[in-house]
């Protein structure tokens, strides 16, 4: 037998081409997959010229790379032909794999129908060599090619499946991919080009395509096909993907906003305003069928104790975990929400008041298994207020409204249990809902006042600002103090506008008293715990500020410790965006909350404002004053001015500015005050606090 070589650079280009190839039929396949219509089709057809023109140069520069001692030709028909099966073994796979599924019933036919193309590849070229005589197979070696090219075809199939998508990784996985691919192929070559041997005597015949210029040519043409068809692949994948993360964060922000809108971010029940929808599309559907349903109001009672012992992490796991707890026990059609705090509504589909009292006792037994978070046993119960339509109530208000009654009346007469709507609680309740539909009307009507308490520059005086406190002009009830309303507001959600307009009024009043002369005046205007959660607050600030042309230094927001401390992450986020505006931020009511004094540092406040209730029973011995003491001086390390509260006596008044009080606040030295009087009185407030005259509220 003649002894044959072969040319090491062939066969590493051989095996660059197979790689290659195969990285082609993987990003092919990945085209007509993300592709549809004719754009599929024309990525079908030209991916399988590509990958079949691939796989055959690999198996003919593998034949150029062998050296025998004769002049070796190829018959060019034969060889088309072998090309040809090539290019259709390639549309087989690659119309194979791009289908929506590749179960094994598929997977095995389409690797023996792609491997006996390979094969059939190979051993046409073969017989495209002119040579006399023929060349002498050895049928063991044939075998062993044939079998590495089904193993390969299987391999080469599921890789190709299994990669068609595009993704973050894919590129590195497709490139390991097609080397294994690549390797299989051509191992599959060399293992068949170990099956032929050239008897001695074997001469070549001079007719054919003469294999001197033939390699460069099919290297070059090859490397040309396959160059282009991967740029333009991997051009068309940077397009879709580009289009695809443009479509896919679009539809991201939707999901978000819509979740933020409709549902409560910690437990992912729905809010109030899905409950709100949920609830009139029940009403509607009751009308239409002549059918009832309960609704269910729930509050946990002792929540607060274990928010202030353990703090609000162990808080929000409570009633995650209580969410939990509940949405075990319900079935078919209901809605369980959150709607603030420690507040759950469930809507539930029953029309008979048996089904709703076996319901609520289960609930009712349910939370009142003890709670095991982070090592702690926690002890809470559960109270309920069933309402059912239409019989206590016409409209979700009323209904919310009676519910929340009977929920309530729970909590009067004992608590851990549950109580159906009753018109005897109906006296206060009726009384109440009056009350929130005035609410409703309230700033239409113009109705919500200002009045402004001043505060002074420690011990008594100048004026420096003034804090802003809202107060209801009622038509039929007349003054109404904050702590009759604001409890309505925050639960209907009008805390939102209702905060908005205090905001705009307080800076509107503000700009008057610049405009007047008094430029070294502030205001602090409180900030609710929903208010303070809304996106749009800061373009509100800064609407404001711009309005009515205010330094930004001259509008303090006061943010309870509580609210403050809720979502600590956020709250450093807010008011480090508020404060970059120029705004001041104040902590409100400090010491009777929980605090960490890890987010307390990071908070970007400028002044801590003590509880009046510390200053109430302020002694100079008494555990008030330690209190005091200790926050002061927690305040002067942090760099924060401090404001006192509640200042009502002169011992008060001495004692905190002893301690190093910045600014004192209080019925001593003057109490709230209508704007106009203020505007009438501006020049005497600007000098001292001991002649301030001491005003009632109006």
């Amino acid at each position: 037998m003649l002894v044959s070589h072969y040319d090491q650079i062939l066969v590493v280009i051989s095996f660059i081409v197979a790689i290659l190839a195969s990285y082609t039929a993987l990003n092919m396949a990945a085209r007509v997959t993300t592709s549809s219509g004719t754009a599929a089709r024309v990525w079908l057809c030209g991916g399988s010229i590509a990958m079949g023109i691939g796989i055959w140069a690999m198996h003919f520069i593998g034949m150029l790379a062998m050296n025998l001692p004769i002049s070796l030709s190829y018959d060019p028909l034969v060889t088309a032909v072998s090309m040809l099966i090539a290019i259709g073994s390639s549309f087989f796979a690659l119309w194979l794999v791009c289908g929506h599924q590749l179960h094994i019933s598929r997977l095995l036919p389409g690797s023996l129908v792609l491997g006996c193309g390979i094969a059939a590849m190979h051993y046409t070229g073969m017989a495209a060599l002119l040579v006399q005589p023929g060349i002498i197979w050895s049928w063991t070696w044939v075998a062993l090619s044939i079998a590495i090219a089904l193993l390969a075809s299987v391999a080469a199939l599921w890789l190709t499946f299994h990669l068609r998508r595009d993704g973050g990784q894919m590129a590195l996985m497709r490139a390991g991919a097609a080397v294994v691919m690549g390797i299989a192929i051509a191992g599959m070559h060399y293992t068949g080009m170990m099956a032929a041997h050239f008897p001695y005597g074997t001469h070549g015949m001079h007719s054919g395509v003469n294999n001197d210029w033939l390699a460069v040519l099919v290297i070059m043409v090859t490397l040309f096909i396959l160059g282009i068809t991967l740029l333009v692949s991997m051009f068309d994948a940077r397009l879709q993907a580009r289009t695809s993360l443009l479509a896919s964060s679009l539809a991201e922000a939707n999901r978000e906003l819509a979740q933020l809108a409709l549902q409560d971010t910690l437990t992912r029940l729905p809010n109030r305003i899905l409950l709100e929808d949920r609830l009139d599309q029940a009403i509607h559907k009751a009308n239409r069928e002549n059918s009832r349903f309960a609704l269910m109001f729930m509050d946990l009672d002792g929540f607060k104790a274990v928010n202030d012992a353990y703090g609000h992490d162990i808080g929000d796991q409570l009633l995650i975990a209580v969410t939990e707890r509940l949405k075990e026990l319900l079935k078919g059609q209901y809605t369980l929400a959150r709607i603030g705090g420690d507040e759950f509504v469930l809507l539930v589909e029953t029309a008979e008041p048996d089904d709703a009292a076996t319901l609520a006792s289960a609930m009712v037994r349910a939370i009142d298994t003890p709670f095991s978070i982070e090592h702690y046993e926690l002890q809470v119960t559960l109270s309920v207020g069933i309402a059912f339509y239409p019989h206590d109530g016409n409209n979700e208000r009323e209904l919310m409204f009676n519910a929340d009654a009977a929920m309530y009346h729970t909590k009067h007469t004992g608590r851990n249990g549950y109580n159906f709507f009753q018109p005897s609680m109906n006296t206060m309740a009726q009384a109440q809902l009056q009350l929130m539909n005035d609410l409703w009307m309230a700033l239409e009507r113009q109705e919500l006042r200002l009045v402004y308490q001043p505060k002074f520059q420690a011990p008594a005086g100048p004026v420096i600002g003034f804090e802003a406190l809202l107060r209801w002009q009622h038509p039929k009830r007349g003054l109404l103090s904050p702590d009759i309303f604001l409890p309505l507001a925050e639960k209907t959600g009008m805390i939102i506008p209702i905060g908005d307009w205090v905001l705009d009024e307080a800076c509107h009043q503000l700009s008057e008293w610049h405009r007047q002369g008094h430029t070294q005046w502030s205001v602090a205007v409180n900030l609710s715990t929903l208010q303070f959660e809304q996106p749009s607050l800061i373009e509100t600030i800064t609407g404001c500020l711009e309005k009515y042309n205010i330094p930004p230094d001259k509008l303090i927001l006061e943010v309870t410790e509580t609210t403050a401390m809720n979502n600590p992450d956020e709250s450093v986020r807010m008011l480090t965006r508020l404060t970059d505006l120029g705004v001041r931020a104040s902590i409100d009511d400090f010491g009777t909350g929980y605090s960490s004094l890890l987010y307390l540092k990071r908070l970007p406040a400028s002044e801590l404002k003590i509880d009046r209730a510390f200053v109430n029973e302020l002694s100079a011995d008494g555990e008030d004053a330690t209190i005091v003491s200790a926050i002061v001086a927690l305040a002067k390390t942090l760099n924060l001015k401090v404001v006192a509260e509640g200042v009502e006596t002169v011992e008060q008044q001495q004692f905190l500015t002893r301690l190093g009080c910045n600014t004192l606040q209080g019925y001593l030295l003057g109490k709230p005050l209508p704007p106009d009087t203020i505007t009438r009185l501006g020049a005497d407030l600007s000098h001292h606090g001991e002649t301030q005259p001491q005003l009632q509220e109006e």
